[in-house]
């Protein structure tokens, strides 16, 4: 660390300093860096495909509400939190507990009647197809 004055020459100077050191500050601290929310979300797409990944682990299929309405697809649930045993003490509480939401945004030529949803391992995977009109095709040349 540097040094630093007590009663600065610069008042504006040091009003600049202490409002960048407070911007560098992650408001929402992370063990494993920024994140954007629970669950983490893998989006990626094929030609033929879009494909969803939601890192939700601990949590019950039968919970889950994955929607696509309008283009958007919405996932919901909610993990509930684990029981502390009386006179515990908890030092370090990082796994979320509670409600949750994401939301995606879908590319217009998905098809929502073509849409496959299944949970495994902690990961849920939403699978959804192209409509067949955009999917690409070879053209026969005469």
């Amino acid at each position: 660390m540097y040094y630093r004055s007590l009663f600065p020459r610069d008042l504006f100077a040091e009003f600049d300093r202490l409002h960048r050191e407070l911007q560098s500050i992650d408001p929402n601290p992370s063990i494993r860096g920024l994140t954007r929310g629970f669950p983490a979300l893998n989006v990626g797409g094929t030609p033929k495909a879009v494909d969803i990944y939601a890192f939700a682990p601990g949590i019950d299929p039968a919970t889950l509400d994955v929607q696509l309405v309008k283009g958007m697809l919405t996932i919901a649930g909610e993990r509930k939190a684990e029981a502390v045993p009386e006179k515990a003490t908890r030092h370090i509480d990082e796994r979320f507990a509670g409600r949750f939401q994401r939301v995606v945004s879908l590319p217009d030529d998905v098809d929502p009647n073509a849409i496959e949803a299944k949970y495994r391992d902690g990961v849920l995977r939403v699978h959804i197809l192209r409509k067949q009109e955009a999917q690409p095709r070879r053209i026969a040349i005469q």
